[in-house]
């Protein structure tokens, strides 16, 4: 068998057992929490508007996901570099609220095997690796997670899985290149790429059939330079990939999170920001490009990515933390001063502490003495794991500002259950993104 037939099998015929099913509805509860806090920023706003007069079906996919992984606050796998939650969820349901006759129990497959479909794909390819040299290994996978979301609700066989798989993956493409506009075309672009996968499921129940052997001929080596594992690929990752996917804790670009986590458990152990002299930041010598810069005043992306402004954040105003949008203008002085004391360099022996599983950082603190901590995983990740009460915690203070606090904590036992009404979840979320762009 190739790789897209033994994964197109898997995918037509799992079953996810009991802890499988808890980690899917509390990963889609996260992401639809993601979803609605995204409909209160201008980006999302420009998405709802431009959404406003199509009823397609893969418009209303792109735009879902879109949405969704605008938010910066989805999860993540690290050893794939895959954000795999805001492609799978907003698929699942949005296609699941067409399919009346579903189960709940269809939809977290469904969910289950997108998760896994990306996940390997990521692996696969080796997403930490070829993220920085242009390839977001999201968006090249985005069509195949959500091909194998739609062919499990359209309950396709074993042979028909793996064509919409192949046609998914010969609808990949590489990335978006920069964007920092308020309406930047990234978020569209990751949304269509999604929208392809679910035609490529349909074309598959259509009839239409692919090259099943293109994951393991010279294809992708010879189009992208990629040379994928497929033993990883169709045969899987030891464990299923949902259990290994991390919660994302705030919203920041994850490379920055173990240095922030560090200095944050410094702090808690009694030294005041005003105390701290300097910060020494050892990282991960793959991140040090992305993460070690200043901020431009309306670029989110330089605020989401640079180090010294999320630890900056962390010390003197962490509520900013969960602000989607960033701030409007220039930083404050005060934090402005803050990021000067950091200093950020790349240090080769972390890679040794479990990479790319885990992204460590280590954190040197000069105050009235010195103070260092190492922190390899965060809050949310597989080893820190998030409870339910974490996730909802994590959901009312990201949708409050969207919904107000009273109203969140309700539409978070509403997205706890949404595998099992989809349609009604689908239908509030739009009225949701209506009333913000009417607001």
């Amino acid at each position: 068998m190739t790789a897209l037939e033994q994964l197109g099998a898997f995918i037509a015929t799992h079953k996810p057992d009991a802890p499988a099913r808890a980690a899917a509805r509390l990963h889609t509860a996260d992401t639809i929490g993601a979803w609605i806090a995204a409909c209160g920023t201008a980006e999302g706003r420009a998405l709802l508007v431009f959404r406003k007069d199509s009823d397609a079906l893969a418009d209303r996919v792109a735009v879902n996901v879109a949405l969704t992984r605008l938010s910066e606050i989805d999860d993540i796998h690290l050893g794939a570099m895959v954000t795999p939650g805001a492609i799978v969820v907003p698929s699942a349901l949005t296609v699941a609220a067409t399919l009346p006759d579903l189960a709940a129990n269809d939809v977290i497959a469904a969910i289950v095997a997108g998760y896994e479909a990306m996940i390997r794909l990521g692996v696969a390819i080796d997403g930490p690796s070829v993220l920085y040299r242009g390839i977001w290994p999201t968006y090249f996978a985005a069509p195949f997670g959500t091909a194998a979301v739609a062919a499990r609700l359209l309950k396709l066989d074993e042979r028909q899985t793996a064509n919409a798989l192949a046609t998914a993956l010969i609808m990949a493409a590489p990335g978006v290149g920069h964007h920092a506009a308020p309406t930047t075309a990234r978020w569209l672009a990751v949304g269509y790429a999604a929208g392809r996968g679910l035609q490529a499921a349909q074309s598959a129940a259509a009839g239409f059939t692919s090259d099943l052997k293109i994951a393991d001929g010279d294809f992708l080596k010879n189009i992208f330079g990629l040379a994928p594992n497929t033993a990883l690929l169709g045969g899987g990752l030891g464990t299923l990939a949902l259990a290994q996917t991390s919660f994302k804790p705030w919203c920041a670009a994850r490379q920055t999170m173990a240095a922030t986590q560090a200095l944050k458990e410094v702090m808690a152990e009694g030294v005041s920001a005003d105390s701290i002299l300097r910060i020494g930041v050892a990282v991960l010598p793959p991140h040090l490009k992305m993460i070690d810069h200043g901020v431009t005043a309306g670029d989110r992306f330089s605020h989401l990515t640079s180090l010294q402004y999320q630890m900056a954040v962390a010390a003197l105003d962490p509520d900013a933390a969960y602000g989607l949008s960033g701030p409007a203008g220039a930083i404050s002085s005060a934090l402005a001063a803050f990021m000067a004391r950091i200093q950020v360099r790349a240090e080769e022996g972390l890679l040794g502490a479990g990479y790319p599983q885990a992204w460590p950082a280590h954190v040197t603190v000069t105050a009235s003495g010195r103070r260092e901590r190492s922190v390899s995983h965060v809050p949310g990740d597989p080893a820190r794991p998030y409870s339910e009460a974490d996730v909802k915690a994590k959901f009312v203070r990201m949708v409050s500002g969207v919904l107000g606090e009273q109203r969140a904590g309700a539409e978070f036992a509403a997205a706890l259950s949404a595998v099992e009404r989809p349609s009604a979840l689908i239908d509030e979320l739009a009225k949701i993104g209506a009333a913000q762009t009417a607001a």
